[in-house]
């Protein structure tokens, strides 16, 4: 399998180069909002769209991702909530493992129950660390899972489950205060991560304007992926775009 889009992430990594990718919910789309949000995407650049969510009840994400692919170049990464949220016609999966939590099931358990469908995708499957951030907010993420988020000012912890992620090998830590944060994740626990670990760091959750966007990337975000708050106001992609895109970090 060729790793196109997580060796794209590396290379962007490895030359200080930050992404932004939009999150798409299945839930909260239809054809006629999907070419507005592509044509945004297109012209502001962005590199990525994410499709999924904690709670996906509509039919539509094998349609949306084919709008898509039919509609721009843009890569399609896979956000699954559950293990039914996998769709061939993306381009990679990101193979949570919610290891901020304690639930077997998010560990590994839903992960045992998908790989038969995972392995035969034809999908790039990037496995990644999920760790959920308290975000002041009940989130749907942590009502399904049964676990609670780290404390959002608990640095060390964050950056020890960090640690540890990447040292059971996997390819990518994403941390997420989640949908609708009133909180999002503090520019020192990035840091802190970001530098402990040598592997992509993703960061979303209530990242509402393009000067948090910039602190998060400047603190050592790699990937800032904002969904909420473009729900609520589309224009925001170029704005976000062009401040993520602005960071460029000599390493």
């Amino acid at each position: 399998m060729v790793n196109r889009i997580y060796n794209s992430l590396i290379e962007k990594k490895r030359h200080g180069k930050k992404s932004f990718a939009v999150l798409i919910d299945p839930d909260k789309v239809n054809d006629g909002k999907m070419q507005s949000l592509i044509d945004l995407a297109v012209t502001a650049k962005v590199d990525y769209f994410l499709a999924g969510g904690s709670l996906v009840i509509s039919n539509y994400l094998d349609e949306c991702v084919q709008y898509i692919k039919r509609s721009c170049n843009i890569p399609v990464v896979l956000f699954p909530g559950s293990p039914s949220q996998v769709s061939k016609y993306a381009d990679a999966l990101l193979y949570l493992s919610l290891i901020s939590g304690r639930n077997p099931e998010l560990l590994i358990g839903q992960h045992v129950i998908s790989a038969p469908v995972v392995k035969n995708s034809g999908l790039e499957i990037m496995s990644t660390g999920y760790i959920v951030i308290d975000g002041g907010a009940p989130t749907t993420v942590s009502y399904i899972s049964g676990a609670a988020p780290l404390p959002s000012d608990k640095d060390e912890i964050a950056m020890c489950t960090a640690m540890a992620g990447e040292m059971l090998g996997m390819k990518i830590i994403y941390m997420d205060s989640g949908s609708g944060a009133k909180r999002p994740i503090t520019e020192s626990m990035i840091e802190k991560v970001s530098q402990s670990i040598s592997v992509p760091l993703i960061i979303g959750g209530g990242i509402t304007d393009p000067e948090k966007a910039y602190l998060d990337c400047k603190a050592g975000a790699d990937v800032i992926v904002v969904g909420n708050a473009i729900e609520k106001d589309e224009s925001l992609i170029a704005e976000m775009a062009a401040a993520v895109h602005s960071v460029l970090v000599r390493v």
